[in-house]
């Protein structure tokens, strides 16, 4: 997994007067936990964008002034409005300890059910994931060649190496769904066949009852 490198700088002040104004200055509050204790710090938003606008997992080579630490972002809270980010988590990394990570779901393939008229809806777009650091991958690649009109991907069918899935097993990763045009046309077919099998069955109800109708006559 690709490593992206933030120098941060230790804030000498908490609380939300100074937190609003580090965001004014294009700054964003964060803190480090997972270590001896919680460190608060702040850096430059920009350095945000390769680690959040971005359909990859990344470890995080945090720099506060002069201190490294190895970490993964854990979280991050944005503004619902300017989507300015407000927060963010980080989790400090540690040699042989398993770590959580919502990893990227890529899809690749074409999907029969798209190519007849349907919908691929990717409904997760991350798992998350449980395993060592230098096994955690960077996102999780999913063929859907074989999904027809109402095929999905469980999450019990994913499989990746010295990693666990941890989301439910039966959850839909990505689904085609058939096109309400085809839903009703599926539904009128049935019918007409359904109508078809009964005319048939009374059909054949009235030939046996001609039939034993003539062999009466025939008998007496």
């Amino acid at each position: 997994m690709k490593t992206v490198e933030i120098i941060g700088y230790k804030r000498a002040n908490l609380g939300k007067k100074e937190a609003k104004r580090l965001r004014a200055e294009a700054m964003v509050p964060a803190v480090l936990y997972g270590g001896d204790e919680q460190i608060h710090f702040y850096a430059p938003m920009i350095l945000f964008r390769p680690i959040v606008f971005t359909a990859e997992a990344h470890f995080i080579n945090l720099n506060i002034e002069g201190d490294e630490y190895q970490a993964i972002l854990q979280d991050v809270s944005f503004h619902p409005v300017s989507e300015i980010i407000l927060h963010a988590d980080f989790l400090q990394l540690h040699k042989g300890k398993k770590i959580k990570m919502n990893i990227p779901v890529h899809l690749e393939g074409t999907a029969p059910g798209v190519t007849k008229g349907g919908t691929l809806i990717h409904k997760r777009r991350n798992l998350l994931v449980k395993a060592l650091p230098k096994d955690m991958p960077e996102h999780i690649t999913l063929d859907i060649s074989a999904l027809d009109f109402g095929k999905s991907i469980k999450v019990e069918t994913v499989s990746v190496e010295n990693c666990e899935i941890l989301d439910t097993p039966q959850a839909s990763i990505a689904v085609v769904e058939i096109p309400r045009a085809l839903r009703g046309k599926s539904a009128d077919e049935d019918a007409e066949e359904g109508d078809e099998l009964e005319e048939g069955a009374e059909g054949a109800e009235a030939s046996a009852e001609g039939g034993d109708a003539a062999a009466e006559g025939s008998e007496n």
